[in-house]
């Protein structure tokens, strides 16, 4: 019986194994050396010798599915918002499908509860396993009061998002605020330091207040990178305004990582499935979506919503 490891005494031992040990006890043999010829515990070979009827099928393993349901299982109300909502938006993140059950339908699950439910219906997809080696992140302090620091990158819009007729060339500014997450995006035209002084002054404007560090990389429209002892017109602007301009090393897009995220999920949830045939047509469905990300809850805000941390943070200044 000591001989028994502990992998071997709760591994799932197979059908054969069972029959004849159960019928070696039954032969005459002692508990102890049926145990250590099978490598079975005594509590396993008990309970098989208890279920055998004389038939081979009798010591398979019975459903473990209780009989009647929890009750704290999700009702089969609830259970038919969650696949309406699904129907309707089948692109849409557990988030998204969680923030709307919140408002819409007044759901008070903890957010594990419904992904796992959202999972047993079927409705998740299938993780891509990754063979690289993964990067450890470093310890990175995030402000707690908004306006602190702001991330501002920029991301080409795909060409297949585009069906007009005449060629052209749109890129998305993107900033978002560190501690409430929320964002400003603006399509443009042309990549230049021109949009980013435009870009700049708008999300100035929509967010009511200026950062007090702006956290960029070292593209052209941000810095001279080829003769950085001329003065950038982005650095102008931000000396200006009493902004401290800060770029991040080069070659180093995870020192931004939290504008570079926001952009993986514009392209996951916004631009795997926008058409837009005009500059115009961008901004107003772009528009509708920073309304629409500004309001999902996220898992690093206590499943609050941007707006909602925002909120948070300004009654407490």
């Amino acid at each position: 019986m000591n001989n028994i490891t502990h992998s071997q005494r709760y591994l799932p031992h197979e059908l054969v194994t069972r029959f004849y040990a159960v019928r070696s006890y039954r032969s005459g043999m002692s508990v102890s050396f049926v145990c250590r010829k099978y490598k079975v515990s005594k509590s396993s070979l008990m309970r098989w010798n208890r279920q055998f009827n004389g038939e081979k099928d009798s010591l398979r393993d019975k459903s473990h599915r209780p009989l009647s349901p929890h009750p704290f299982a999700h009702s089969e109300t609830e259970l038919k918002w969650i696949r309406d909502i699904h129907r309707r938006n089948p692109h849409a993140s557990v988030c998204e499908i969680y923030g709307k059950l919140r408002t819409d339908k007044g759901y008070s699950r903890h957010p594990g509860s419904l992904y796992r439910v959202y999972a047993k219906l079927g409705f998740t997809k299938q993780k891509v396993t990754r063979t690289n080696k993964q990067y450890t992140p470093k310890p990175y302090h995030t402000p707690s009061q908004i306006g602190m620091k702001w991330q501002m990158d920029v991301k080409v819009v795909p060409k297949v998002c585009y069906t007009g007729e005449y060629e052209n060339h749109f890129y998305q500014y993107t900033v978002i605020d560190e501690a409430s997450r929320e964002r400003f995006i603006y399509p443009y035209k042309e990549q230049s330091s021109y949009s980013t002084i435009d870009f700049l002054k708008r999300a100035v404007s929509y967010f009511g207040y200026k950062p007090h560090i702006l956290q960029t990389d070292n593209g052209f429209e941000f810095a001279n990178w080829r003769d950085f002892s001329k003065e950038h017109p982005l650095d102008r602007l931000c000396t200006k305004a009493g902004i401290e301009h800060k770029l991040i090393r080069p070659r180093t897009p995870r020192h931004n990582g939290k504008v570079e995220r926001s952009h993986r999920i514009d392209q996951e949830r916004f631009y795997n499935y926008l058409k837009f045939y005009s500059y115009e047509d961008l901004q107003l469905q772009m528009k509708r979506y920073l309304i629409r990300y500004n309001s999902t809850p996220k898992p690093v805000l206590g499943w609050l919503t941007p707006l909602e941390k925002r909120a948070t943070l300004m009654a407490q200044l």
